[in-house]
């Protein structure tokens, strides 16, 4: 008799949580009160207004459509980022693992572990600084630091998919080296994959914001939560929900992935139990 799954509080409080930012991000346009770019010097660092739910930022510009506008930002270069990572690190790994034991194995792992030595945010910097500003410099950098632990993981489980007596039926049948890639591993492997994305989305999301903090990711007048926590902290003292609000976006996002990846890893654990 089946049992059914049942999702734990703290999982769907994370699924929610989830949902609504990336609900919000996605509809963005429709929702936000004002232009995330108009400066009104005028009204600069004003409190809560009918006009302006969250008052507005140095520039006289409205903090809560910048704070949905950055959502959008942040949350779109994260996938972008992890579907590159993904990609690289899966397409090594997977050679990896086909080739365990001989020299193309050899060489990959080597260079795979030699990128994991170094700490990932500090390499990502270097890559940043050395490509110069912008989404997509950083998105590059992130995704060549961040394809390694992929790659490893991806490795392990492609061994171990391709001993399993299915996949030695289908070597036996005729089927080529692609076929049963597509068929039989790539099937096999992808939840244990998902679960990982799932968790680094909020790792990706710090990243992506620090690296935009210090000047190397978006770029003014964009909205973006690391830049709005940059501008805002010449005015903590004036303003000081300025900088909170961007803060707040960022740990709610890292907590609801944080909490969904937990939960899948729970889920998993449970059933090979």
């Amino acid at each position: 008799m089946k049992t059914k799954c049942k999702l734990s509080p703290s999982m769907a409080f994370g699924i929610v949580l989830a949902a609504t930012l990336i609900i919000a991000a996605l509809i963005a346009p429709l929702i936000a009160p004002n232009d995330p770019l108009a400066v009104n010097m005028a009204r600069a660092l004003e409190g809560s207004s009918a006009k302006y739910p969250l008052g507005t930022d140095q520039l006289g510009r409205c903090v809560l459509s910048r704070l949905l506008y950055g959502a959008r930002t942040s949350l779109g270069v994260t996938c972008l980022v992890l579907l590159l990572t993904v990609f690289i690190g899966s397409v090594i790994g997977t050679v990896s693992g086909l080739f365990a034991g001989r020299l193309p194995d050899k060489l990959l792992t080597a260079f795979c572990e030699l990128v994991l030595a170094f700490p990932g945010l500090i390499l990502a910097l270097v890559i940043s600084g050395l490509l110069g500003p912008g989404i997509v410099n950083v998105m590059l950098a992130i995704a060549l630091v961040s394809w390694a632990r992929y790659a490893r993981v991806v490795r392990s489980l492609v061994i171990g998919v391709r001993e399993a007596h299915y996949v030695k039926a289908a070597r036996v049948s005729g089927s080529s080296g692609f076929q049963i890639v597509v068929r039989h591993i790539i099937p096999n492997i992808v939840g244990a994959i998902g679960t990982i994305i799932v968790t680094d989305i909020g790792s990706t999301i710090l990243k992506f914001a620090g690296l935009s903090f210090i000047g190397l990711g978006a770029q003014a007048p964009e909205a973006e939560w690391g830049m709005m926590i940059n501008d805002a902290r010449l005015y903590m003292t004036e303003a000081p929900s300025l900088i909170v609000y961007p803060i707040l976006a960022i740990t709610l996002s890292v907590l609801a992935f944080q909490l969904i990846g937990d939960g899948f890893r729970d889920r998993i654990d449970s059933r090979s139990d």
